[in-house]
């Protein structure tokens, strides 16, 4: 998802492209329920894991309503009587089967969201159950997306175009799911029917499209392992780019890019960013993880989303003064974090926001160098707000984390994480983090094509991978950083000759940072055994303290700003 500072609204569009949105934002009304994404579960939920998903759907962008048939394969891992199976109350369930056997009319409720599905016989410990859902009615509209969620109709040079977007409020918003992180499918195939002339790209591998006598063409797709949330429709008439991505890894696979018809320009400029910023990760990172289905971009009447091999883009081809477009290239991020790596809860969610919005001026670095970092991440610094922990330790939705009126961290999970990633790296050293990183998202320290799975990770996990890499204990960094609301702060004390610094963290929590000092024009470095240090300073010279802004740490003056921002 993008952080909340970027709210820039719609993509602007240029004079040869028209659209208008349709429908009433925020109608049909959802569920508290609907709303929540992952959070605690239920043992009835947490028993189910999605082995495949089969979902057909149907378009009718003129009514604005979809008809679906979903088929489950669940695997169950304790005796069940029933299923609850997420999906939004505003679809009409018109017939439900299980295991081939049709089931009667009242054998299912779904008053809140939560379809509950009475089973013809107690399904045992271990088993497998298949579900077949037949639904149709008037997805949810999304009232600013992507902030929040749903379907976004429009239209496009007078013909339809929609997408829709569900990390916050989920999958359950079109189409059955475990609406939780670990609700992941482990095959997904998807059979969309657009209306004649339309284009439906999806997530995963175009195993063809089929022509029907109407006029209307079903798109077939395939995807692997695949989360929930990142499912995602896109219609609309597109053109197509592709072209062969030749990997340092030795592997070749598809880029794809569809765009609004009539944008050729501006949609050429864009794909010819793709190759070198996928060279970036791999680089910096590693393989990129779904060669097998392909790396593929949609142009959308929002903002954008990642979404797995089909990210969302509607940045109306926007560049600032780094040169590429921030847009792209922080959805392109979540490739790794976030699809290939996923947080095990959304207590965990800035292991997904805080290394996408860190990639940003690591690419600057990588394309310009040192000054245009610095830069980068100095803007950066100005939007932290340190108003809840990024972690809490417990089970949390997605909006739990992403909303501060819920007591959650907010944009702090992307630019604070991003600080967080900063001072590390600075503090273990470039190798160390790379192999932290590595590991964290491919589960391993060597990843090659074809020798890494999609995985789950979790803070814990990534404390421990510090420790292994490093040799050392890091918990008292991220019990401050991650667990703590408030910053430390650096106290700095010159009595005479001498200048002590001493770390005041929250909670008095130890905090052993060390801290470059430049005296005169040579830096040092200090320790901090103890949180604290004292320094011999020539009479007259010239002290900088942390002279090239790599430590996360309070500051006044940055407080002072953003107090007269609320003040106006």
């Amino acid at each position: 998802m993008l952080a909340s500072a970027f709210l820039l609204g719609l993509a602007l569009v240029s004079p040869v492209v028209a659209r208008t949105l349709q429908g009433t934002p925020g109608m049909p009304a959802i569920t508290e329920r609907t709303k929540a994404s992952g959070g605690a579960l239920s043992p009835e939920r947490a028993a189910l894991r999605m082995k495949v998903a089969e979902l057909d759907l149907e378009i009718f962008p003129e009514t604005r309503r979809i008809k679906g048939v979903a088929t489950l394969t669940l695997a169950n891992s304790t005796a069940l009587d029933r299923l609850l199976i997420d999906l939004d109350r505003n679809f009409t369930v018109s017939a439900i089967s299980i295991d081939g056997k049709p089931l009667a009319k009242g054998a299912w409720t779904n008053p809140e969201g939560a379809l509950a599905i009475t089973l013809p016989a107690r399904a045992a410990e271990g088993g497998t159950i298949v579900a077949r859902i037949t639904y149709e009615g008037e997805p949810h509209v999304a009232v600013r997306a992507p902030w929040d969620d749903g379907f976004v109709w429009s239209e496009v040079n007078g013909q339809p175009w929609l997408a829709t977007t569900g990390q916050g409020y989920g999958c359950d918003l079109f189409w059955p799911c475990l609406d939780f992180p670990q609700g992941e499918i482990g095959k997904m195939t998807m059979r969309i029917t657009v209306p004649k002339g339309l284009s439906a790209p999806a997530n995963g591998k175009l195993l063809g499209v089929d022509r029907l006598s109407d006029g209307r063409t079903r798109w077939n797709w395939e995807s692997g392992s695949i989360n929930p949330y990142l499912v995602a429709l896109s219609v609309g008439p597109y053109t197509e780019i592709k072209s062969a991505y030749k990997s340092r890894f030795g592997n070749t696979f598809p880029m794809h890019y569809w765009h609004v018809t009539g944008r050729d320009q501006q949609a050429a400029g864009l794909f010819a960013e793709f190759a070198p910023t996928i060279d970036f990760f791999e680089a910096l990172i590693g393989p990129y993880p779904f060669p097998n289905e392909k790396l593929g971009v949609v142009e959308t009447p929002y903002l954008g989303m990642e979404h797995q091999t089909i990210n969302a883009y509607g940045n109306n081809y926007r560049k600032d003064e780094t040169g590429f477009d921030w847009l792209f290239h922080h959805e392109l991020a979540h490739e790794w974090f976030g699809n290939q790596m996923t947080a095990a809860d959304w207590d965990d969610f800035w292991l997904h926001e805080g290394y996408g919005q860190y990639m940003q001026p690591l690419y600057g670095l990588w394309r310009e160098g040192e000054a245009r970092y610095a830069t980068m991440m100095d803007a950066q610094r100005q939007n932290i707000l340190n108003r809840a922990p990024i972690v809490s330790g417990r089970a949390r939705t997605s909006n739990d984390v992403y909303e501060l009126d819920l007591g959650g961290p907010g944009q702090d999970i992307y630019y604070k994480g991003a600080w967080v990633l900063h001072t590390l790296r600075n503090t273990i050293g470039d190798d160390a983090f790379f192999q932290v990183t590595r590991r964290i998202v491919y589960g391993r320290p060597d990843p090659k094509p074809g020798n890494f799975e999609p995985r789950f990770a979790t803070t814990d996990e990534f404390v421990t991978l510090v420790r292994e890499v490093t040799g050392r204990d890091y918990s008292w960094f991220f019990d401050v950083y991650l667990r703590q609301a408030a910053l430390p702060e650096l106290v700095e004390t010159r009595e005479g000759n001498r200048l002590t610094l001493t770390w005041k963290a929250p909670d008095g929590i130890p905090f052993p940072l060390p801290v470059e000092v430049q005296v005169g024009g040579k830096v040092r470095l200090l320790p901090m055994t103890g949180g604290t240090a004292t320094l011999d300073i020539p009479a007259g010279a010239h002290i900088v303290v942390d002279p090239m802004a790599r430590l996360l740490k309070r500051s006044a003056a940055i407080e002072a700003m953003q107090a007269q921002r609320v003040g106006g």
